[in-house]
């Protein structure tokens, strides 16, 4: 039995389709430079062609969080410096798959040593991009996993967005990795696309081969290589068993999320376009607690979304929410987003500089376009309005007063714009948490985004494999800022809500329900599955775990406390 990480949780058993791809052995020859630069030049538009055409097939399957990663890639291939670069080596007279490797690992070790998440995650492209690009260029056939078909658990050293993308869920029942983490691009998409995954799984590579039957408890993290018929039929069980819980839980696609003694909350999702509708209300979502309208900016590849363009998009999610919330983040670019039609000043540390709010209140032409947008489109649903990284109480009040003068105007050019718009601020910088109560008189809401907040309060890069273990939800450090800005929102009669990772984590629930969060956005997947946790537990109960928690010192004895309510 090897053991790694699980990320996708589910149950599979198949035979094993190891996944190799070709070596790289670069040319010895040398050939003359307009001969490289042709086969570099054709080499490189074909891996443009392979990326687009990899994006293509996976748009049938990814919602466009997931698809963005392909825009990263597409960016890679395409940037000048990163073409200019290997040019310039061919015209010294290196030949272009070693001038392409030398340029490639360069920028891979370059973004490797930085601390920003966002130049880590790019490292990981540079390797994917640069890969086909070599492949291409010696002439190497990658591995086509989207014409596998029969059912298989691919193996592998591992999984890239390139290769997840073109698995076919009819014949793809899971996969598990050498390498990755529950936050590496693998797991990301695993998770997307419903496939139980283990990665991080040392030895697997070498443990099997082509044929070989393979167990995969995605569940608890566990892989078995040609399992007893003992095995066989204990999993065979396990599996029906995942598999009827599953099902189970669709009796709860239309029911409120009630407590047993008569508590309720919301349970909505994130989304990052119209295009995740579907998946919202297939997953019984209550509305929408977080729309990334990021994307909508990442998705244009030559200038900013237009006004016209932004309202569309709104009006659809609100249309197809039928009456239900929809809360809207406004742009919140900078830090690990960037577009490649605006240039960012270099900052030493980008997630605590020009980002998000900050960006949109210097630069009021980008910021009123988008809030124009928002306010036409409001009449079509019930519409919230989050302003991200809010530090503080004149920042919130500025962007406020501004959405209120841009809608005078609005109204005095005869559009209609609803008259019942809350307008609340995210809760990720710990300053906001601490002033929690003075913030919410003058919000109308506040959404916890804990992704930041954690990274934020623990001094931690939560894409740092090294401080990982700082990535902590259940610290107390945490839970009493989460439980400041529960009771500051309520003290003035506002709801609070938690839009990041934490919002979906069941081991979170029974501990945020005692704090008295009001509101839970999280993938649309997971409502469900949460639905039932809450639907389970005993609001007064929790209220007492949760003072228990909040009194700990460590994470682990949190984690202690809600894995006894939880096992009851």
């Amino acid at each position: 039995m090897l053991k790694g990480i699980a990320t996708s949780s589910g149950i599979a058993i198949g035979k094993v389709y190891k996944l190799e791809q070709p070596k790289i052995v670069l040319s010895e020859a040398k050939a003359d430079v307009e001969t490289n630069l042709k086969k570099f030049d054709d080499a490189l538009n074909k891996t443009i062609s392979d990326i687009e055409a990899i994006k293509e097939r996976a748009s049938k399957r990814l919602a466009e969080e997931e698809l963005a990663i392909f825009d990263a890639h597409l960016m890679m291939a395409q940037d000048p410096e990163f073409k200019d670069q290997i040019i310039a080596m061919i015209k010294e007279g290196t030949n272009a798959d070693q001038a392409a490797k030398s340029v490639s690992d360069s920028l891979v070790s370059m973004f490797e040593s930085m601390d920003d998440p966002y130049f880590k995650e790019r490292a990981a492209d540079i390797k994917d991009v640069s890969f086909r690009l070599l492949c291409n260029l010696l002439g190497l056939t990658i591995p086509d996993l989207s014409s596998i078909d029969e059912e298989v658990i691919i193996v592998a050293e591992e999984m890239t967005p390139s290769d997840t993308a073109q698995l076919d869920k009819k014949y793809a029942l899971g996969f598990v990795t050498e390498i990755g983490g529950k936050t590496s691009h693998a797991a990301i998409m695993a998770v997307a696309l419903g496939l139980p995954a283990v990665v991080g799984c040392t030895g697997i590579m070498t443990s099997c081969k082509n044929g070989d039957m393979l167990i995969l408890d995605a569940k608890e993290g566990t892989v078995i290589v040609n399992p007893s018929e003992a095995e066989l039929k204990e999993y065979q069980q396990k599996r029906a068993e995942f598999l009827e819980e599953k099902q189970a839980l669709q009796v709860l696609l239309d029911k409120p999320s009630i407590t047993t003694d008569g508590h309720q909350v919301e349970l909505v999702a994130n989304i990052g376009s119209p295009k995740d509708m579907d998946n919202v209300i297939s997953n019984g979502a209550e509305g929408i607690g977080l729309y990334r309208t990021e994307f909508l900016y990442m998705e244009s590849t030559d200038d900013f979304p237009s006004e016209e363009d932004q309202f569309e998009a709104y009006k659809v999610v609100l249309e197809r929410a039928q009456g239900k919330r929809v809360v809207v983040r406004t742009l919140d670019i900078g830090g690990d987003k960037k577009l490649p039609y605006f240039e960012f000043d270099p900052e030493m540390n980008p997630f605590l500089g020009y980002r998000a709010i900050r960006l949109c209140l210097d630069r009021k032409d980008i910021f009123k376009v988008q809030v124009r947008a928002l306010l036409r489109a409001s009449v079509y649903g019930k519409l919230a309005i989050m302003f991200p990284m809010i530090a503080t109480i004149d920042e919130f009040k500025n962007a406020k007063q501004f959405v209120l003068d841009t809608k005078e105007e609005l109204l005095k050019e005869g559009v209609k714009v609803s008259d019942e718009i809350e307008i609340g601020m995210m809760v990720e910088i710990p300053a906001s948490a601490v002033l929690a109560d003075e913030f919410a008189k003058y919000a109308d809401f506040f959404s916890i985004g804990t992704n930041d907040l954690i990274q934020y309060s623990m001094a931690a890069d939560r894409m740092s494999e090294k401080v990982a273990y700082l990535y902590q939800p259940l610290n107390p450090a945490i839970l009493r800022l989460v439980k400041m800005t529960i009771e500051g929102a309520h003290s003035q009669g506002k709801w609070c809500g938690m839009c990041g990772e934490m919002g979906g984590d069941p081991m979170a629930a029974p501990v945020l329900l005692g704090l008295g969060l009001d509101e839970f956005s999280m993938s649309a997947s997971r409502i469900l599955p949460t639905r039932k946790i809450i639907t389970s537990l005993n609001k007064k109960e929790m209220e007492d775990l949760a003072n228990k928690a909040i009194k700990c010192h460590t994470e682990s004895e949190v984690s202690a406390l809600v894995k006894e309510v939880l096992n009851k």
